[in-house]
């Protein structure tokens, strides 16, 4: 091959860096610009992200510019950003995996938290199920059955961001409290439910008929319990040998990353989305304290200083809002945060006031349980990918997951009026008895 030969595809490659790295200067710039907006007006860091993310699309930034921002997110850049927004979803999956441990949770708090999960999921399913029916013809995909886009729709509505909702409490500092301790229990079962529920979705939805879709259920289902079981007890050994170190070794910290994307790459391959393969290894990880700690270290700033906004502003580019005001939208988007909001918070004040709580903590807990954050982005985008929504109702669920997001914590806080902080005796003591907040203390959180 001669020099000239060699010099079209160098010169390809050098313009596409030239193209990708102004992109994720300006997507960074946004990112810490309404982050830190965000913050000053009380509201979780990952908020103003997900603000970043859609004023760098079409809603805004091409609206104002729109030479500008075509010229920014070329065609050839858009694919590099959806490549690196699936690696750090991937493992930002993993990190919330990680995070979630339950076990060592105080006596009855495990059958109350697994309780208000369900009461949370199972009215916000239905009344989003209602809804997708209701407006089927208005927003669904004419290849989409009726009863696939309702329970889409369902299912992305039952979403709650244990991360968000990690930082929310560690913040107020009610992690320990005895409604923190709940929230974050709910949330972790939440979550697991919420993508094991997507990927079924994801299965079925495939083309190629009945057994596919059999075939597609049932490596995911043989993948998951091989991993926590099988994988588990591997990984067991890994965790101890970091607590007795101290620290993770390169070499250690190489074979974490190849097993997430292994993971990520196989669940893609069978026809799940990579997220549950990155989250299924984060449930299978050791829960040692010191190995979570030391994951999280490696890679948190990374996947959410960089991948995670990324994300976000991928996200952004396929989200239109100045479409959603009229006549024909802005019903459906109304009986979409209705159904939203009222799913997961009626059936948490019932069950809190069912095991004894006052209505206050109920619908503090309500309204904790409404901080969808990043998850259900996650789930919306998956959803876009495969073809089970379009981008329409894509822009819907974009608008429903920062109006609830960024509700929840004035909710909660008017929600308990001046008793926002706990009383002593209402707080666990930081003894590593809910190892499931120390996800907080160790950063796996929405910042």
């Amino acid at each position: 091959m001669t020099p000239m030969n060699l010099a079209v595809p160098q010169d390809s490659n050098v313009q596409l860096v030239l193209d990708v790295l102004p992109a994720l200067l300006v997507i960074l710039v946004a990112s810490i610009l309404c982050g830190k907006l965000a913050v000053r007006w009380g509201q979780p860091r990952v908020v103003g992200e997900m603000v970043a993310g859609i004023t760098l699309g079409p809603t805004l930034f091409g609206r104002l510019l729109p030479d500008a921002q075509q010229s920014l997110f070329t065609p050839s850049v858009k694919p590099v950003l959806y490549v690196l927004s699936t690696i750090g979803l991937t493992l930002f999956m993993f990190l919330v995996g990680l995070g979630l441990d339950h076990e060592k949770a105080p006596p009855g708090h495990q059958k109350t938290a697994a309780i208000l999960a369900l009461s949370s999921m199972v009215p916000a399913i239905l009344l989003g199920c209602g809804v997708g029916l209701l407006f089927h013809e208005e927003l669904s995909r004419t290849d989409v059955s009726p009863g696939m886009f309702a329970l889409f729709v369902g299912g992305a509505l039952a979403v709650t961001a244990f991360p968000m909702l990690a930082r929310m409490l560690y913040d107020n500092g009610l992690e320990r409290s005895r409604l923190g301790v709940l929230a974050l229990l709910a949330a972790a079962v939440d979550d697991a439910v919420a993508w094991c529920f997507l990927a079924f979705l994801v299965a079925f939805h495939g083309d190629g008929g009945l057994f596919e879709s059999v075939r597609v259920v049932v490596l995911s289902a043989v993948f998951a319990v091989f991993v926590m079981t099988v994988g588990r007890r591997l990984l067991r050994k890994l965790g101890e040998k970091v607590r007795s170190r101290g620290d993770l070794t390169s070499g250690q910290f190489h074979l974490i990353l190849m097993i997430v994307l292994a993971a990520g790459w196989f669940t893609e391959e069978i026809g799940v989305y990579a997220v549950f393969g990155g989250f299924v290894v984060g449930l299978a990880m050791p829960h040692e304290p010191a190995f979570q700690k030391a994951v999280q270290r490696r890679l948190l700033d990374t996947v959410q200083g960089l991948l995670v906004p990324v994300f976000f502003a991928f996200s952004g580019l396929n989200t239109q809002i100045g479409g959603l005001t009229g006549a024909g939208t802005l019903l459906p988007l109304c009986a979409l945060l209705f159904a939203a909001f009222v799913g997961k918070y009626s059936g948490c004040v019932a069950v809190m006031r069912a095991r004894g709580f006052s209505w206050r903590e109920g619908s503090a807990l309500g309204s904790l349980m409404n901080a969808r954050g990043l998850m259900i982005l996650i789930f919306v985008n998956v959803g876009l990918a495969e073809g089970i929504i379009n981008e329409k109702t894509f822009s819907l669920l974009v608008v429903v997951a920062v109006v609830t997001s960024a509700s929840s914590m004035p909710l909660f806080k008017l929600s308990l009026g001046r008793h926002n902080a706990p009383p002593p005796t209402d707080r666990y003591e930081k003894s590593g008895r809910v190892t499931v907040t120390d996800a907080a203390e160790a950063g796996v959180v929405e910042r």
